[in-house]
């Protein structure tokens, strides 16, 4: 049977007692109770948020997981999730979360994290990703990609700053994704 996915992107150092971690968590909630999937990259931080949210609201739970990884350091795949997909590399990991997703949600956090908004926003640029929201969520990303921008000069024009969509939190996120998305399942 067909689902609606989002990928969620986000630091794997945040933690229960955080706002982001809270933020993350009523997102996969509210998503799954509109009946979208949720795919993450599988294992903590904001990644097991949004698990935990979706899957306590009875949604669907894919996690991503690589080899790479948990060669690099110590991690399990998180217990909210009730579909794997393993991959052997990092790359592998980073298309297959980017391509599954009908929209995309960061969070803020480290190196990976902006790693798969680069990848996104650049495959978006490109056409390599049919066009799908890219939600950038809170205020980090709005410094962030400010300076950027502001640093990257003529080089980033008008038309690539509008792939991007900031919201200042996961349930503003969430509104935006339900209401963008709203018909019918996608084919092919």
């Amino acid at each position: 049977m067909p689902r609606r996915v989002v990928s969620v992107f986000g630091g794997s150092a945040a933690r229960p007692d955080q706002d982001d971690w809270r933020e993350a968590e009523r997102l996969g909630r509210r998503l799954a109770t509109a009946g979208y999937a949720v795919a993450t990259g599988g294992y903590g931080g904001i990644m097991e948020a949004v698990s935990h949210g979706a899957a306590e609201a009875g949604g669907h739970v894919i996690g991503i997981t690589c080899d790479d990884i948990e060669s690099w350091r110590t991690v399990q795949p998180n217990g909210w999730i009730r579909e794997q997909i393993r991959v052997p590399r990092l790359r592998d990991r980073l298309v297959r979360l980017v391509e599954i997703g009908e929209a995309l949600v960061a969070f803020p956090g480290g190196v990976g994290t902006l790693s798969e908004v680069a990848l996104s926003w650049s495959m978006l640029q490109t056409g390599s990703l049919t066009p799908r929201p890219l939600v950038l969520v809170g205020e980090a990303w709005k410094k962030t990609l400010s300076t950027f921008l502001e640093a990257a000069g003529g080089y980033v024009g008008p038309a690539e700053h509008h792939l991007l969509v900031f919201q200042a939190d996961g349930e503003q996120a969430a509104d935006f994704i339900v209401n963008h998305l709203a018909g019918p399942l996608p084919t092919g």
